[in-house]
Formats: structure tokens, sequence, C-alpha cells
């Protein structure tokens, strides 16, 4: 364990400094420990990184978590999960699905874009007739122009001077037209962000002010955190003692000696009443009554429980409080942005204020410039004058009417071709919004699908190894997944658990349900063993860590550990038990033995 990277090992009590080295394909693997100021420090290079999984899963000794919640009743589904980061996998969620729906709106928009399509293109084969129609009207002005100019006998000095007086006419229409034009768009664009500089000035006076601070609720957050490990620490704590304490009051692995046993048949008989009730507390080696030790057991499990009350407290306030860290970071963030836009908003507006004015300026002097422009050529004098003046005014307005279609239809040409572009972007839009959905169904059933494998394979693994074991009376165990109102803190939630059921015969082959408690300690232990077995499969920890060692197994008879060995090394490529001899006598003559180690 130490080679492979746990940090669950110690140093002998009369040893400064210990190390270990692996040479795994290739490989060379080297852990130091060394005992500094009472404490025992780790350095070098093992072979994991983090031996988290491992810990719980594949390093299965006496006091192997997975193993020991089984024998404490403990929800076991606390147990498969702990490697799961799932706050994690609710962030990869959010940022999942807000990559999705930006991808749904670009797609909606996409589909917009293709109904609006026939209408724009619709409204350009108009404009392209429109703008037929004006050039042939233009042609045919200027050829009245023409015959009217062959049949007039002014001198081509007026004629060249009404030519210039009205080309002057036009261009300053022309530009009148773009003024306004342009007037027009920054009206409209003045209007709209008003209209935004409104709704952010609402949004903003609805937005409460957040009460209180991220910075604040994060050192709140730290310390509560500090506080749960601190309990986690003292319920492990409180696990072992009770678990000890229950296996030697029911006399696994200590014989405990009545003090009674020295009384002889002359001593006082009330005095060996006593005694027969009385024990060697091993703790402290003096001689206490037996209901005193399941007394202050009681104590002990009443303490357990406060302390998990007290743990389910903090994290509930963990919880409340991380939320609202949350939320207030949200609303933050909302108000910051809806300030800067309003701050950028209300700039726009003055700039756009600003160009309006000019504009209405050059469109005042503009008029006037037309105007005189206009009363200078309607004052040159020529043959036909009223016929040429008017002919003159209508090829100028047929002029700047296809200069107006001629712009029109060059924006919904690009206008046409941008949206065509765009739409053939929008098949590979779907197949990434369907990978992404595809995404979201698997992180969010990436912790139903741990937990279903876990409960399929400790259930497989359990019938099998029950049938070769071969307990008596002992007909299934088995997990149930089910939902479950528990209280959490000051609430009531809804938690999943892994529920273990026992089913036992009677000599008449009658069933009957059983409870966890009354396995005896073989029994337990192997469940134990499977359920980590289990945990190991569903978590894959054999990509990782390609080992399982075995220790501790002296509570199963040797016939039946030789089974769970020949069993368990199927599922791994290494498996390493610590056996004393008579245990490993039943194995196979094929497996490797190492003997003489301390």
């Amino acid at each position: 364990m130490t080679g492979l990277g746990s940090t669950r090992s110690s140093l002998k009590a009369d040893a400064d400094e210990g190390s270990v080295t692996i040479e795994f394909n290739g490989d060379t693997y080297t852990r130091t420990l060394s005992r500094e100021n009472g404490r025992v420090t780790f350095s070098g290079d093992p072979y994991l990184e983090d031996p988290a999984v491992a810990d719980l899963f594949a390093f299965l000794l006496e006091n192997n978590e997975a193993r020991r919640a089984v024998a404490r009743g403990e929800n076991l589904r606390d147990v498969i999960m702990r490697p799961i980061d799932t706050d994690r996998i609710e962030a990869d969620i959010a940022a999942c699905r807000r990559e999705r729906d930006d991808l749904e709106s670009k797609i909606e928009r996409l589909e917009t874009l293709e109904q609006e399509l026939p209408d724009l293109e619709a409204k350009r084969k108009n404009k392209r007739d429109e703008l037929a129609s004006a050039k042939e009207q233009l042609k045919t002005v200027r050829a009245q122009l023409a015959e009217l100019d062959t049949g007039a006998e002014e001198s081509r000095t007026r004629k060249q001077e009404l030519e210039e007086a009205f080309q002057d006419v036009r261009d300053a229409r022309a530009e009148l037209e773009q003024f306004e034009f342009d007037l027009e768009t920054e009206q409209s664009t003045l209007a709209q962000l008003k209209n935004e500089r409104d709704e952010l000035s609402e949004a903003l006076a609805d937005t409460d002010t957040p009460d209180g601070s991220p910075d604040e609720l994060a050192q709140q957050i730290d310390h509560l955190r500090q506080r749960k490990e601190s309990l986690d620490e003292t319920i492990s704590q409180l696990g072992s003692i009770i678990e000890f304490n229950k296996e030697m009051t029911e006399g696994a692995g200590v014989t405990i000696d009545s003090v009674g046993s020295d009384v002889t048949d002359t001593d006082d008989p009330t005095a060996a009443l006593v005694a027969e009730d009385a024990i060697t507390c091993w703790t402290c080696g003096s001689d206490v009554q037996s209901t005193q030790i399941e007394s202050t057991l009681e104590q002990l499990r009443d303490l357990r429980a406060d302390k998990l009350a007290d743990r389910n407290d903090i994290q509930a306030e963990i919880d409340d409080l991380t939320s609202r860290q949350s939320q207030i970071q949200a609303t933050l963030r909302e108000r910051e942005q809806m300030q800067r836009r309003l701050s950028t908003v209300k700039s726009e507006i003055e700039s756009t204020q600003d160009r309006i004015d000019n504009l209405a300026s050059q469109i005042t002097e503009k008029e006037s410039e037309v105007a005189a422009l206009e009363q200078t050529a309607e004052s040159i004098d020529t043959a036909d004058h009223d016929e040429a003046l008017e002919l003159h005014r209508e090829a100028n307005s047929l002029d700047l009417r296809i200069d107006r279609i001629t712009e029109t239809l060059s924006s919904l040409d690009t206008e046409i071709s941008e949206r065509e572009t765009a739409l053939t972007e929008r098949e590979s839009l779907m197949a990434k919004h369907d990978e992404l959905s595809d995404r979201l169904v698997e992180l969010r059933t990436r912790v139903d699908q741990i937990e279903a494998t876990a409960v399929e394979s400790f259930n497989d693994h359990m019938e099998t190894v029950l049938a070769l074991l071969e307990y008596e009376n002992l007909e299934r165990i088995w997990i149930e997944r089910r939902d479950k109102q528990v209280r959490d803190g000051r609430r009531k939630v809804t938690q999943t658990v892994f529920e273990l059921h026992i089913v036992r015969q009677t000599a008449d082959g009658t069933a009957y349900q059983d409870t966890s408690d009354h396995l005896s300690e073989s029994e337990r232990e192997v469940t134990g063993l499977v359920f980590a077995l289990a945990g190991y499969l569903a978590h894959e920890v054999h990509k990782e860590v390609p080992f399982i060692l075995l220790d501790s197994l002296e509570a199963i008879d040797s016939d039946r550990i030789a089974r769970v060995i020949e069993y368990f090394e199927e599922y791994t490529d290494y498996l390493i038990a610590a056996l004393l001899p008579a245990d490993a006598d039943p194995l196979s003559a094929d497996h490797t033995l190492i003997e003489g180690l301390e």
C-alpha cells in the first residue's frame, strides 16, 4: 500500500525511517517514511498520485472503509459515490446547458433567416423589376430631351449651361436624400438606445442589492468545512471504537476472563454472584460490570449519532451558504454587466444625439442650397423652356430613384448571400447541438449509472460467492437502491440509499428477512469484501491500479478464504493476500508464496 501511494501506513515504534521500492512494468517506484517531531512524513515517487479510490476499493485491509461500512450498517451508497465529484458534474452540466442554449438560439435564428429568405428574394425581384422600369423611363425622358434639343435653335452655350445647372441640382438633391436617410437611421438608433436605457434602468431598480459578501460567505464555508472534516474524523474514530468494543464484548479476538474465576467454594456466595457478571476491562485493566461496558457502548453510539446529526446540520448549512454565495455572485455579475451596458448606452445616446443635431443642420443648409440651385436652373432662358425644365426635373428624379434602387439591391444581395452562407452552417450546428444533448444525458445519468452498476455488480457477485461458500441457512444477501426521505439538518430531503437485505432459510425451507446485525463475523467480512469488489469494478479501479490487497481474513475459515481468493483473482491483474500459514494451506500450489516477512 505504501509503495503504491497510500498514506494509511505507519512506522514501527522503534524506527525513525522506513522505505519501500516497487519494480513494476519496467518502472521503479519508491516511498520513504520519516519520523519528524513525532509525525510521520512521506516522500518519494509512488505508483499512484492520488490513492483515495484505491484506499476505498483496492486496499482491503481490516480498517478498509468499504468493509467497515457493511459491518457498521452505514449507508453503502455514500461509500460507493465518494470518488465522484458531484459538484464538478453539476458545473459541467451547467456549462454544457449554456453552450447548448446558445446553439439553440443560433439554430432558431437560422430557421428564422430561412423563413425570411423567400420574402427577401421576392423583394429583390421586385426591386430588379422596378430598376428596369426606372431605367426604361429615364431612357424615354432622355430621348425626349434629345428630340427637344434637336428642334431648338438655342445656342450650345445655353444648352450646356442648362445641363450643368440641372446636374448641380441633381447632385445637391442626392446629398440631401443621403442626409435625410442618415437622419432617419440615427433617429431609429436613438429610439432603440433610449428604450434599452429605460429597460436597463428599470431592471437595475428591480434588482435588489445582495445582502452579504461572497468573500465573507467563502470564509464561513471554509470554516464549516473544517468543522465537518473534524467531525468526520471523530465519527470515524468513534465507529472504530464501537466496532472494536462490540467485537470484544462478543468475544471476537480476546478471551474475557471473569474476575470470579479465582473465587473458591469457601468464598462469600454474594461476592461470587457479583463476580460472575464482572469482567476485566481491556482498555484500563480494572474489574467492571458487563452492564457498565454495555452502557458505555450505548453512550458511544448516542455520541456518534449526535455527531452524525451535527455533521448533517453543518452540511445543510454549507449547502445553503454555497447556494446563497452562487446566487449573490450571479446577481453581482448581472448588476455589473447591466451597469456597464447602461453607461455605454448613455454615451451612445449622447453621441447619436450629436450626430442627429449635426445632420439636421446639414439638411437645412442643403435644402437652401437645392432651392437656390433650382431657382438658378429655372432662370435660364431657352426655347421650349418649360417643357425642357420639366423633362430635366423628371430625369433628375429618375436618376436619384435608380441610385436608391441600386443601393437597395446591393444591400439585398449582400443580406441574401450572408443568410445563404449562414444556413450552410446549420447542419454542423445541429450536429454539435446533438453532441451536447448526448453529453448532458451522459452527465445527468452518470451518477445513476455508477449506482446501478455497483448494485448490480454486488448482487451478482454476492449470489455467486454465497453459492461458493455454502453458508448454512444464508439464502441471499442483496442491495436495493431506493429513494428515501431523510432529515438533513433542519429539513427533509430525498436521498438515494443502498439498503442491504439478508434472507435466511430455516431447516424446513421457510425464508425470512434478517438484519445485518445478525450476520456472523465471517458472513459480515465476506459481504464487506464483495461490496468493495463491486466498487472496484463500478469505478473501473483496475485501469488505474491493477492490484487488490487482502488482509485480516482470519474471521473466515481457511477453506472459504481459498475460495474467496480464487474468486477475487479473476477481477484483477495482481491479488496480494496476507494469510496465516494455516489459512494459506488450502490454496492451490500455483500461487506465489512469500514467507518470513515481518
